[in-house]
């Protein structure tokens, strides 16, 4: 049995969904109501990090907005899995300079899970928005 054949949008794809809109809306409103942390996490080399930070917490309330929207699923799920990508140096960064965050240094069973799961979550953007059925499409 296949999920992408016998449940496009099966049960376990929307509780994906859901639960995947939930954490990016709450890190969307994070992102701009605290966004001290993700600004000290930003690399150098990315310019006007506050307006970065703000950008990126609007683009991840919207994303989560898209991924409830039938006729927006698939390019929400796209931007967000491209989004995840695109911050996951600011996670490296945080990473390797060990960036307290509020005077707490967090440790390698911390940030190792962390970098290990971005590409997770990339994919589980993917999947949830429906733009790819891998591993569960039905082989020919």
């Amino acid at each position: 049995m296949t999920l992408s054949r016998t449940m496009p949008d099966g049960r376990w794809r929307r509780i994906a969904r859901v639960v995947l809109a939930a954490a990016y809306a709450f890190a969307g409103v994070a992102h701009l109501a605290r966004p001290g942390g993700f600004v000290a996490i930003t690399p150098e080399w990315v310019p006007m990090p506050e307006l970065v930070v703000a950008l990126t917490g609007m683009a991840e309330i919207a994303g989560a907005a898209g991924l409830m929207l039938p006729p927006l699923r698939k390019a929400a799920g796209m931007g967000l899995a491209l989004y995840a990508l695109c911050v996951w140096p600011a996670n490296f960064h945080h990473a390797l300079s060990d960036i307290p965050l509020s005077g707490v240094h967090l440790s390698w069973w911390y940030h190792g899970p962390r970098l290990a799961l971005q590409p997770v979550i990339i994919w589980w953007a993917l999947w949830a928005s429906g733009a790819i059925d891998w591993p569960f499409a039905r082989r020919s």
